[in-house]
């Protein structure tokens, strides 16, 4: 890809993230009345500083950032019509200007004119469009470095068809939605499904009953979406992760709204719900332009759905070590020693539950991304040579769709029956594995598994959050000790497979500095970590129970560790790594017992 390209695209998905977020921020003020936080334009109160009252703060921050967006906006439609850049790309980014244009002149509009709903309904139905054009542009741009050409637009096949229709329901029922809080019209409709028992008789009743209907069709919208993304776009990662991630999300709003609406409308979830109404948008676009650009004919869709797979407990088998079950098993023993510990007694079984599912899949979603990211790599090293993508028992797709359904899963399960930092908690877990470690460090530098250490250390935070709400000092020392694990424990697995990651190219340090530097690197890290866990109880992280223990298995781990330094051969470093494994739990164990008595 050339420079100039590249920067495009980075042009436009800056563009369009800036729009998701003005647009998340925007939906949110838009289905309050009381959204009158800036009284002047474009200015608050007439002033350039910053305002004092948060709901001004928050009315500022959508213009300024619906600002920013316009105005790279701008500056990438003149870019491409200067370089005479054709196709659907040059339109998509002038028709999102002049949208930007009138989003700005319906925006000003609306300053004290609290009672002007259609002048609102209009603002959102231009921010809607300019969303879905820029995501449009930005899916075109990574898809291919041509250009979609004018007139290749079909709908002659199922998926296209049903994706436009989905995309024509969720839009009509972003607006609805928008109207029914606007007119309150809810109150008009009261009952689940039906008013009362029976038909509305008035207006804002009809309003009413027709979202819920309108909500009820996009759903069998989106079902059917999936149902035919999984029967026959199995070997397109971006169909099927689109469609599997806009039924997750849209069952995910669903759940989120009931919530919200049971709480009384917390600020959290409001603004969470918001969020997520953003993402079925940009995602039902998404699909759509990917379906476009990359979609089978009717035929095609026929003879894939047709196609012998691999089926029953085989491939349950193989769907549940996408999710590394193992290591999904370590990582929820931390988790559930975070929340004993920061609670400071056992948790009720309804929030343990929770916790423990959304840290799974949070776990599991994420091991299934770095799964398919590493499909190559993988199939050219003999101990994941198995794995179900590079055997080919699972497609990349499919591994692609169901880490990204689970992340979001994840989510909505920890935000809605746990609480709100838990869930941002392992939303950075999920995105340090992936995209910092996964994608950046494994295969640019050997302190991999040193810097990438941090993704595996938030689960411990995860289960404190869950249990406190909060964050303190001595939670960091549980990030800390998995921290400090993570180095001896995954080097001594690289002494064992060093000709395996060598042979894959990623720079694991045995690989790069020898087997000499890494034994010894191994003792000083075990070093670290125990002399961290005797430090804790200094901290009132732990009493005598965990002193006691944290000494006997220090011992016991740095004895292990030393017969790695001064012993040659697998067989020291493979006990290493499985001693060290057996290790964190124990001493989270430790942590468990000690907080309980």
């Amino acid at each position: 890809m050339s420079v100039e390209n590249r920067r495009l695209r980075y042009g436009l998905l800056a563009a369009a993230i800036l729009t998701f977020i003005s647009l998340m921020i925007g939906y949110g003020l838009r289905l309050s009345v009381a959204d009158q936080g800036c009284l002047a334009f474009p200015t608050c109160f007439g002033q350039w500083a910053v305002p004092t009252e948060s709901a001004a703060r928050v009315e500022m921050a959508h213009r300024l950032l619906s600002a920013v967006s316009g105005l790279i906006t701008l500056f990438l439609t003149g870019w491409v019509w200067a370089r005479r850049l054709g196709g659907w790309l040059k339109i998509s980014l002038s028709m999102a200007s002049f949208l930007f244009l009138i989003q700005l002149g319906l925006g000003a509009g609306l300053v004290n004119r609290t009672g002007m709903v259609w002048l609102a309904a209009g603002h959102l139905i231009a921010a809607l469009l300019t969303m879905a054009l820029l995501s449009g542009a930005v899916t075109l741009s990574f898809l291919s470095a041509k250009d979609l050409p004018i007139g290749a637009i079909s709908f002659r096949s199922s998926l296209r068809r049903n994706a436009a229709l989905a995309l024509w329901l969720v839009f009509g029922l972003m607006i609805s939605g928008m109207l029914v809080a606007r007119l309150d019209a809810g109150s008009a409709c009261a009952g689940f499904p039906f008013c009362g028992g029976g038909l509305p008789s008035s207006a804002l009743g009809w309003l009413a009953l027709g979202h819920r209907l309108l909500t009820a069709l996009a759903g069998l919208a989106v079902l059917g979406v999936f149902n035919k993304a999984r029967r026959s776009y199995f070997d397109q990662p971006l169909v099927l992760s689109s469609a599997s991630a806009l039924m997750t999300l849209f069952a995910g709003q669903a759940l989120i709204g009931a919530i919200k609406v049971q709480r009384g409308y917390p600020l959290d979830l409001v603004v969470v719900h918001a969020a997520i109404t953003a993402a079925v948008w940009v995602t039902v676009v998404v699909l759509w332009v990917a379906v476009v650009r990359v979609g089978k004919s009717e035929m095609e869709e026929r003879q894939s759905a047709i196609q012998p797979r691999v089926g029953g407990k085989r491939r349950l088998k193989a769907y549940l070590m996408l999710n590394k079950p193992i290591i999904v098993a370590l990582l929820l023993v931390t988790t559930y020693a975070g929340m004993v510990v920061g609670g400071r007694t056992i948790p009720s079984l309804e929030l343990t539950l929770w916790t423990l599912l959304g840290g799974a899949l949070a776990a599991g979603g994420s091991s299934a991304l770095n799964q398919y990211i590493d499909r190559q790599i993988d199939g050219a090293m003999q101990r994941t040579a198995k794995r179900p993508i590079p055997s080919g028992i699972l497609t990349p797709a499919e591994g692609l769709a169901y880490g990204t359904s689970a992340c979001i899963a994840a989510f909505f399960i920890l935000a809605g029956m746990v609480n709100l930092l838990a869930a941002l908690l392992s939303v950075a877990g999920m995105i340090y594995y992936v995209l910092i470690y996964s994608i950046w460090l494994k295969n640019l530098t050997v302190q991999n598994i040193v810097i990438g250490g941090g993704a595996g250390a938030i689960p411990p935070l995860v289960g404190w959050a869950a249990a406190t709400g909060s964050l303190n000092v001595p939670s960091l020392f549980l990030f800390a000790l998995v921290f400090m694990w993570t180095p001896p424990h995954f080097w001594a697995l690289a002494l064992v497979r060093a000709k395996d990651y060598a042979r894959a190219g990623v720079p694991m340090l045995p690989v790069v500095r020898g087997e000499k530097e890494t034994r010894t690197q191994i003792f000083i890290y075990t070093l670290e970590l125990v002399a961290l866990t005797l430090l804790m109880p200094v901290f009132k992280v732990g009493g005598s129970v965990f002193l006691i223990s944290a000494a006997v298995l220090g011992v016991w781990l740095i004895h292990t560790a030393w017969n790695v330094l001064r012993k040659p051969g697998n067989k020291v470093a493979w006990r290493m790594y499985r001693y060290s494994s057996m290790y964190l739990a124990f001493i989270f164990l430790a942590l468990v017992v000690d907080a309980l008595i």
